[in-house]
Formats: C-alpha cells, sequence, structure tokens
C-alpha cells in the first residue's frame, strides 16, 4: 500500500526502495518546466506554440529546478512500478531519502539533506498552469507539483534530529498523465551525471525521437528546451555538447544554414541554424 499510516498514527509502509529503472512522464520530458539553474530562479518561465501554453509562476523559493526533478522522477519511477505489478496506488508516498539519493547519485551529506528540504518547498511552491491535458481531463488555473511535502524526523537521546522519511502527495495532473496514459519512458542511468542543459537535451531527444532522427531548428530547440540565454549563448553550448558527444544514447550533429538572431533591436544572418539528433544505435558501425 502506498504512503498509508498503520493504527499507531505516526508510521508508514514505506514506499521505497526502488527496485526498477527511472522513468519519467514524456509530456515533462517534452517540455520545459523546470529551470535550468542549481540556484534559485525567481522569474516566471512562458513556453507558448500554436498546442502548446505552459506558464512557470515562483514560489517563495524559486521555480523548481530540473535538480528538483530528480524527485518527481523517483515518485513517478514509484508509481509505474507499483501500476507494473498490479497493486493498489494512491497519491501519497513515503520513502526514505536514503533510497533518493542512492537511485540519483547523490551523497547522504548533510547538504543533500538540506538542498533536499529546499526542493520540496520549491516543487510545493511553484505554480504551473498549463493546456497539456492529462488522462483525457484539461485543468484551468495553476497547481503545484507536489500539494503536501513533509520531512518526518525522530530525536535521539541528546536531541539531534534524525529523518525517518519524505512524505509527499504528488498533484492530480501528473498522477492522472501516469495512471490513464502511461506515457512513461526509462531514462539512462547516466542521466544524474550531466549538467542541466545536457539533461533537457538528453530528455527532448528521449521523448521526440521515437521513430528516428529529427531535425530541430536551434531557436525551436532553445525555447523547447527552456535556455533562458541569447540564441548566440546557446549556440555556443551546443557546439560544445555536440563536440563532446556527451549525450547517452544520442549523437548531436549542428547544420549550418541562415538564421535570424536578434541583438539590441538589430537582426543578423548568423550560421548553425539546425541541430540533428539521431539515436546512436541507428548509426553505422564504423
Amino acid at each position: 500500500m502506498t504512503g498509508r499510516t498503520t493504527g499507531q498514527g505516526d508510521l508508514f509502509v514505506l514506499d521505497s526502495p526502488l527496485l526498477t529503472e527511472i522513468r519519467g512522464e514524456q509530456s515533462l520530458m517534452a517540455y520545459p518546466f523546470f529551470a535550468l539553474t542549481k540556484t534559485a530562479w525567481k522569474r516566471s518561465l512562458i513556453y507558448k506554440t500554436e498546442s502548446v501554453s505552459i506558464e512557470i509562476g515562483p514560489g517563495p523559493r524559486g521555480v523548481a529546478t530540473i535538480y528538483d526533478k530528480e524527485v518527481l522522477l523517483y515518485i513517478a519511477s514509484l508509481l509505474v512500478a507499483k501500476l507494473d505489478a498490479g497493486e493498489t496506488v494512491a497519491q501519497d508516498f513515503y520513502f526514505t531519502a536514503h533510497d533518493l539519493f542512492r537511485v540519483t547519485g547523490v551523497n547522504g551529506s548533510a547538504r543533500s539533506y538540506s538542498r533536499l528540504s529546499d526542493a520540496l518547498e520549491r516543487l510545493q511552491g511553484t505554480q504551473i498552469k498549463t493546456n497539456i491535458e492529462a488522462g483525457g481531463e484539461g485543468q484551468a488555473g495553476f497547481f503545484s507539483w507536489l500539494s503536501e511535502a513533509q520531512l518526518h524526523y525522530q530525536k535521539n537521546a541528546r536531541g539531534e534530529k534524525r529523518l525517518k522519511g519524505v512524505k509527499v502527495r504528488l498533484c492530480d495532473w501528473l498522477y492522472r498523465a501516469i495512471l490513464r496514459d502511461r506515457r512513461v519512458l526509462e531514462y539512462s542511468p547516466s542521466y544524474f551525471q550531466l549538467g542541466p542543459v545536457e539533461r533537457r537535451l538528453y530528455e527532448v531527444a528521449r521523448s521526440t525521437c521515437q521513430d528516428g532522427a529529427v531535425q530541430v531548428g536551434l531557436d525551436d530547440l532553445r525555447l523547447q528546451l527552456g535556455y533562458q540565454n541569447s540564441l548566440k549563448h546557446f549556440r555556443h553550448a551546443m557546439k560544445s555538447i555536440a563536440e563532446e558527444n556527451c549525450i547517452p544514447d544520442y549523437h548531436i550533429a549542428m547544420g549550418e544554414g541562415p538564421s535570424v538572431d536578434t541583438v539590441k533591436g538589430t537582426r543578423r544572418t548568423t550560421a548553425a541554424s539546425t541541430v540533428t539528433i539521431t539515436p546512436k544505435a541507428s548509426l553505422p558501425v564504423s
């Protein structure tokens, strides 16, 4: 059973450890729902196309970051594992920070526990509004990733706190998306060793290259990743990523061609306007 209390009222049945691979919901992989920073991002994030609208508002500690997303990936993986096993599921989850750190490759230092607390506050405080339907239902107004997030402690004889577990309640929107739509994809284990831009590029590649290579305009890719700096800066970052060939399972190639870059009100033509993302499994063996 998921995160239920016992008759004593203060104990929970743990949902951890996670015994399967990390999996994520496809819409959260395809679109920019998280800030690409480690530090607090205090400005709103907006992504709009002809078909997709996303507005992200900061809470008291800022917008949830791509590193905070690790908590949601862990929860989603617990939920999918239970569904695959035919178990009864609910929106409440109770797990150990130790198991979360094990899965994501984080050491269990005091600083890591402090960062987890901050991440939970951002996930609960961030406000999301989107027209992307989940489980066949649209949702007007704003919601938060976690409607509840608590750290449960015990004190030893010296009065020192010892973390027992983390209790969270997943938002309706993401819960419906996983429970009903089941559009979940596995993550590479090396995802957690990537930097923020590389993480987003991997997620976009994983969610869009289902039928082979995909070519996308450089500025369109910048927006889809949620990259907040200039197109010129993004081009430089992408060239470095392509040269390093560091995205798990995918090859990144820059294309040459005309592109428009706006700098201080002027327009100029630049090069490297496209990016081709190819699954490495489909590349010829050299």
